[in-house]
């Protein structure tokens, strides 16, 4: 049996102009320079991490600053031993995310 993996394309150029940034902007955010942003753009692969970074800074609008590492290790150790109570908090920060929009 032959698995095939799926690639998920980003257009970084459109999500860029919607935001309505040049690449400078866009791509320091990422800590990727100008020009290999516009590398990225003019169709180049893009590596996995940077996709994501892109995806979570330029998509969902996080503000990777603010992220402490004692946060993400609260969320991990939640994750492996307290999985009912991390979706349960996910479930209820999601709802009051809902409710402020």
């Amino acid at each position: 049996m032959t698995t095939v993996k799926t690639i998920e394309k980003i257009d970084a150029r459109e999500i860029r102009r919607k935001l309505g940034l040049n690449q400078q902007q866009f791509w320091s955010t990422l800590g990727v320079t100008q020009s290999g942003g516009s590398r990225y753009e003019s169709g180049r692969n893009m590596p996995k991490p940077v996709r994501e970074l892109l995806r979570l800074v330029h998509v969902e609008q996080i503000d990777i600053k603010s992220i402490k590492r004692d946060d993400w290790e609260v969320v991990e150790y939640l994750k492996a031993n307290e999985p009912e109570l991390f979706k349960s908090l996910k479930k209820s920060a999601r709802g009051r995310a809902k409710k402020a929009a």
